[in-house]
């Protein structure tokens, strides 16, 4: 009996070793794609505002033949200026349809984001990515190139019909004075919706901007002067009723204004410091007392001061525009020390105060100033004289051509001021100053911001 058991499993085994030696088809596997083929409805847009809202552009594709459902098939869309390569590309995305368009809105957009100025002709490229939806098997399409020109939107804020933009305010050189000093104070136009410039400006002041220097009737200001940051920057429009917050610190400034956008930013370029002058002869008041700028913000700090008769002569120097901060007095011997008694002037007069909180150096020196070029041959100052109400030295220069001239200290050369950029600002040993033509000339030296000296010439 277990013989034929035994034959009975041998057999059932040699029909199994029949049956797992059957061959068998092979097993379906997934193709790869085709790269998609790109086509554009035009190969050339100029848009006009009108348009915004209408489809100007359309882009369509070959189905890449991926072995998967199409309607999961990831397409990228990418525009980016020629010669790039598509390192900067602007993408649109879908998913399983085989067409992407543009409104001329949208398109616009991009153009001026690839940095492209308005009513110019440029030249685009665009290509589309096909994948899987998870980014697998990318195939990259043909490259086509397109001739665009972007058009000009409609400005948040209407830009000054002068073409012109001025500063104006407490916080600048000139003060509230207008006409401003120009080009000192004066943007510049970079394009019909922007314009910017580097300014100096007082700390903790205020300003506007003018479309048309030496007239009040049109502004560009704020409407809330109190809202938070704005000294760096916001919004701004036509006839708002608040000045601009000027920077918390004195120094250089870069203001951009954007009429587009109605937006505009101030971005600190250099730092000024500043010791401030309180003393008898102006009523111990830090807060209106005169300053002493370090142009550099290193500690070496100068000034001009002016000090009127009578009191008691005595002054101290202060970090801050209150008795808060760090206060300088008399060490002795021309220095200077936190712990230091009441510094004195020798007597009634304008100085320059030379005061470095780092060496802790103190120098004081009495000036009158002069006007002295070749409208006199270059022989005897013509004296100056100070306006207590404007802060500043005034004179009159009379030429019969064109002339030179400077300014300098006690009839001598070791003080003297001239300017190397012809921009209303002054250098000491600076270059010498034009009068362009023949005439009577009102001259003004203003010494009173700290850390930068100005000067203007009228002709009367």
């Amino acid at each position: 009996m277990k013989r034929y058991i035994n034959l009975g499993l041998y057999a059932m085994m040699a029909i199994l070793m029949v049956a797992s030696c059957k061959k068998i088809d092979p097993l379906e596997t997934s193709k790869n794609g085709l790269a998609p083929a790109l086509t554009a409805s035009t190969k050339s847009i100029a848009a006009a505002p009108a348009d915004s809202m209408n489809t100007v552009l359309s882009f369509t594709w070959l189905n890449p033949m991926y072995s998967v459902d199409v309607y999961s098939v990831k397409y990228i869309l990418e525009i980016d200026s020629v010669g790039k390569h598509f390192s900067n590309a602007v993408q649109k995305s879908v998913v399983g349809f085989r067409t992407v368009s543009y409104t001329a809105k949208e398109l616009n957009t991009i153009l001026l984001g690839l940095g492209f100025d308005y009513n110019k002709e440029y030249k685009i490229e665009a290509r589309l990515i096909s994948s899987h939806g998870n980014n697998n098997e990318r195939l990259y399409s043909n490259v086509i190139t397109l001739s665009v020109i972007p058009y000009v939107i409609p400005p948040k804020v209407t830009p000054p019909t002068t073409n012109k933009l001025f500063l104006v305010g407490s916080a600048t050189a000139g003060g509230w004075n207008n006409p401003v000093p120009v080009p000192s104070q004066e943007f510049t136009r970079v394009d019909s919706v922007h314009y910017e410039g580097e300014f100096y400006m007082k700390g903790g002041q205020q300003y506007l901007c003018l479309p048309l220097n030496g007239n009040w009737d049109n502004k560009y200001a704020v409407q809330d002067n109190n809202a938070a940051g704005l000294n760096a920057g916001g919004e701004f429009g036509f006839n708002y009723s608040d000045n601009f917050p000027g920077p918390a610190k004195t120094g250089w400034y870069k203001i951009q204004m954007n009429f587009q956008s109605g937006k505009f930013t101030v971005e600190l370029m250099q730092e000024i410091g500043v010791l401030y002058v309180p003393g008898d002869y102006q009523g111990w008041t830090p807060g209106n007392a005169p300053g002493l700028g370090s142009a550099l913000n290193d500690g070496n700090h100068e000034g001009y001061v002016n000090v009127p008769s009578g009191g008691s002569y005595k002054f101290k120097l202060t970090s801050e525009n209150t008795w808060s901060g760090t206060n300088y007095g008399d060490a002795g011997s021309g220095n200077i020390s936190p712990t230091g008694g009441d510094i004195v002037f020798p007597g009634a007069g304008f100085y320059k105060i030379n005061a470095n909180t780092v060496t802790k150096k103190l120098t004081l020196l009495k000036t009158t100033w002069g006007l002295i070029g070749s409208f006199n041959g270059w022989s005897t100052d013509v004296p100056m004289v100070y306006n207590s109400g404007d802060n500043l030295f005034e004179g009159t220069i009379v030429t019969s051509k064109a002339e030179k001239f400077k300014f300098r200290a006690n009839g001598d050369w070791p003080i003297n001021f001239g300017d190397n950029d012809e921009n209303n600002s002054l250098e000491y040993g600076g270059k010498d100053i034009s009068i362009a033509s023949a005439g009577t000339y009102k001259v003004k030296l203003i010494l009173s911001n700290p850390g930068y000296y100005t000067y203007k010439v009228t002709k009367q």
